[in-house]
């Protein structure tokens, strides 16, 4: 906290036209203050949290956590429409004795892309738990509305874009946790048996800032005025996963987050099931962008003609390459072809920021005239 002090006094007093020094200094601060991995899971394992994410960040990547959902799940599930409306259901799992122990709820469809049915199989769904006792004994305790995300085509893409959550909370713990579950289907209307599949929980984003001591900023605003460091971190991470889904103009795809509504807000990006490392079969990138395939990378953050600004964000990356590595090559639910194609794919990133020729047309792209840097992904509106 003094090196940071320290830092701000010295941009505030002395260094105010300097930023690539001060964004240095700030990141040389972080690192300083967190000397390993270690450390920094420690640090945060500190952070009050809910039973269902406080050990998530760091999490066993073969854990997952069972639940079955039961009720009338033909109507809910079938229940796709914009004003879609709650379903009553019971939310069970197993506690480590082996008794079930079961949650009431109501749940509804959500969403919009996945939502649709000519797009996915299952709809992503909005948990809504009631105050109870039970709740407050429950892995789910101090929760109340939880998005849970379906499988859009084969669950084994859920696993991947669990892992691209887990790989922007190695990047900063201004992110989204994450639950992996595998779900069990239990239609009380049908005596039907559906395979398991796995799912994706997603914390609350009040609950994300909260836990981060923000709160959360609902507006519209321009990258250029957001937490500079953050985004600059942030669009480098989207670059990372091949992921042009996104805008902070439209909130597309990002929250934002700040001490008050007067701050510089910190753009928290989530939703990559588009991104080029994930590989869904569905996603395709925007037409304006005139891109070739979704595996093509484009940096999508506003114009920075001096490439060493970048410098401290690269050796940000640089300094956590290890650790991104290992959730690919540690995750056992992950299949061999896959893990390989993953790696040369983080290979051709860290070839590309540790390469000036490279790095400069790859982040110097939204200065370039003729191209599609400047164009806004206004999305689709997401109903709650």
């Amino acid at each position: 906290m003094k090196c940071h002090f320290k830092v701000r006094a010295y941009f505030i007093f002395g260094m105010k036209k300097n930023i690539q020094t001060y964004v240095y200094l700030v990141i040389a601060c972080t690192l300083l203050s967190v000397k390993s991995l270690g450390q920094l899971k420690a640090r945060l394992n500190t952070v009050e949290s809910t039973p269902l994410f406080a050990d998530n960040t760091f999490f066993d990547s073969d854990a997952v956590l069972d639940i079955t959902l039961s009720g009338n799940l033909h109507v809910l599930l079938n229940d796709r429409s914009v004003d879609s409306k709650y379903h009553p259901i019971t939310v069970s799992y197993k506690n480590k004795d082996g008794s079930n122990f079961n949650i009431t709820a109501k749940a509804k469809t959500r969403g919009h892309f996945r939502k649709l049915r000519s797009n996915c199989d299952y709809p992503p769904l909005l948990l809504n738990f009631s105050t109870s006792d039970s709740l407050e004994l429950s892995v789910f305790k101090g929760q109340n509305k939880l998005k849970l995300v379906m499988p859009c085509a084969e669950d084994n893409f859920v696993i991947r874009e669990w892992l691209v959550y887990k790989m922007y909370n190695l990047i900063t713990p201004k992110s989204f946790r994450t639950k992996l579950v595998r779900i069990k289907l239990a239609d009380s209307k049908k005596n039907k048996n559906i395979a398991s599949f796995y799912g994706l929980l997603l914390e609350d984003e009040s609950a994300m800032a909260r836990r981060n001591g923000l709160i959360s900023v609902n507006k519209k605003t321009r990258p250029e005025y957001t937490n500079r460091i953050n985004f600059l971190t942030m669009s480098v991470f989207q670059y990372l996963i091949a992921n042009t889904d996104w805008s902070v103009q439209y909130n597309q795809n990002v929250k934002l987050i700040a001490p008050d509504t007067l701050a510089l807000p910190t753009v928290v990006p989530y939703d990559f099931d588009h991104a080029g490392i994930v590989e869904t079969p569905y996603a395709k990138p925007p037409e304006e962008l005139d891109m070739n395939s979704i595996r093509e990378r484009r940096y999508r953050g506003y114009c920075i003609a001096d490439m060493k600004q970048f410098e401290p964000i690269v050796e940000f990356y640089i300094s956590i390459k290890k650790d991104i590595y290992n959730l690919y090559t540690d995750c056992s639910l992950l299949d061999t072809r896959y893990r390989d194609r993953t790696i040369a794919y983080l290979d051709e990133f860290y070839l590309t920021i540790t390469t000036p020729e490279l790095l400069q047309k790859a982040f110097g792209y939204p200065c370039d005239k003729n191209g599609t840097g400047h164009i806004i992904i206004r999305g689709l509106k997401e109903d709650k």
